[in-house]
């Protein structure tokens, strides 16, 4: 089963995410901002980091960078309202999808979708 950590401050639209997301078939551990992910991704392994970018503590590059040096395979997703303010400024991210806020699960879960069948298709990229 792939294995999906989200990080998303939003009490709200992390609960509806990890809901959506479980619903069809995804195992999903959900925290409040980068630092609570920092021991999960020591922990276990993950196929996808999916977090959103502005949070407090610990933004979602920040998280991504160390989660990338953790595990090198693991796939980054950024949800995001603020994805162009979030990305300018020097910083970079490892390679990483971007979903802007808002969007529709149908559009959430396609992505992600999407993500695993080029890894079924190809062999992890």
């Amino acid at each position: 089963m792939i294995k999906i950590l989200l990080a998303e401050d939003d009490t709200s639209m992390r609960e509806y995410l990890q809901r959506a997301l479980l619903r069809v078939g995804y195992e999903v551990d959900a925290v409040g901002c980068g630092t609570e992910a920092m021991p999960l991704l020591e922990a276990g392994k993950y196929d996808l980091l999916l977090t959103d970018i502005v949070m407090p503590e610990m933004d979602g590059i920040e998280l991504a960078q160390k989660a990338s040096a953790i595990d090198p395979a693991i796939r980054v997703m950024f949800i995001t309202g603020f994805a162009a303010v979030a990305l300018q400024g020097g910083r970079t991210a490892p390679e990483a999808k971007l979903l802007s806020k808002p969007f529709h699960l149908k559009d959430l879960v396609a992505e992600v979708d999407r993500l695993f069948q080029s890894e079924d298709q190809h062999g992890r990229l």
